[in-house]
């Protein structure tokens, strides 16, 4: 049996993802790997890159699919607007599901990164969205009760934090993000459909008042291939 390099066996993968038409099933996982000369295992690593970047997706109990040509979300992050507006602007149609909107307490991480007492009355809004039946990411905002109480929102409250707040009238200034890849945490990949451990991009983020007050704490997960998020940079002379 021969030896592939991974990056081959990737070039190979490449080659044959490329050339079945979207909605086909790919081999099943041990003809594709006897036809390859590769072990299952290292079969499984090579395909979670594609499955991650949208391309082929898993179906339990049925195989593997090409996905083919996605939709992509592509904006700069130099202004802050939310996922609904940047979808919206692209003639994207996405949709929330698994919407939860619960009370918590403050512990030391979200009491440092609200700048509020241990214990205070919080907001957790969680959701899922996702383009086409495609769940690509996974979203929390934490807020002070006393900025978001779950009374507050109307029947028709779609999950976006930032576009509720901004509609009310409140005055926001800015957001600190932290960006990252991070292995997918097991509830998260159960949520977008991934394998646990895949790579996903993280944002964490503090959304600041003009009286410089933190009112959210969010952080989300989501499929790198689905997003292209880019900054632009001045050069100073």
């Amino acid at each position: 049996m021969p030896h592939f390099p991974f990056q081959r066996l990737q070039s190979e993968l490449a080659v044959l993802i490329a050339g079945t038409p979207a909605g086909k099933r790919l081999p099943s996982e041990p003809e594709l790997a006897k036809q390859l000369g590769v072990s299952r295992a290292t079969l499984r690593e090579a395909m979670r890159t594609f499955e991650t970047r949208g391309l082929i997706r898993r179906r339990q109990g049925s195989g593997t699919f090409v996905v083919g040509q996605v939709p992509v979300i592509n904006s700069g992050l130099e202004i802050l607007e939310s996922l609904e507006t940047m979808a919206k602007r692209m003639n994207l149609e996405i949709s929330v599901s698994n919407l939860r909107i619960e009370r918590l307490y403050a512990d030391q991480e979200f009491a440092d990164s609200l700048g509020v007492p241990l214990a205070t009355n919080l907001t957790r809004v969680q959701r899922i969205m996702s383009t086409g039946k495609r769940p690509v990411a996974f979203l929390v905002d934490i807020l002070p009760e006393d900025v978001l109480n779950p009374k507050q929102l109307p029947e028709n409250f779609r999950g976006s934090v930032l576009d509720f707040l901004l509609e009310r009238g409140d005055l926001l200034t800015m957001a600190r993000a932290a960006i990252s890849a991070t292995d997918a945490p097991a509830d998260v990949a159960k949520a977008l459909e991934v394998q646990r451990g895949d790579v996903l991009l993280q944002f964490t983020s503090q959304l600041f008042l003009a009286n410089g007050r933190v009112v959210d704490h969010s952080f989300g997960y989501f499929l790198p291939g689905y997003f292209h998020f880019h900054i632009l940079r001045r050069i100073v002379s």
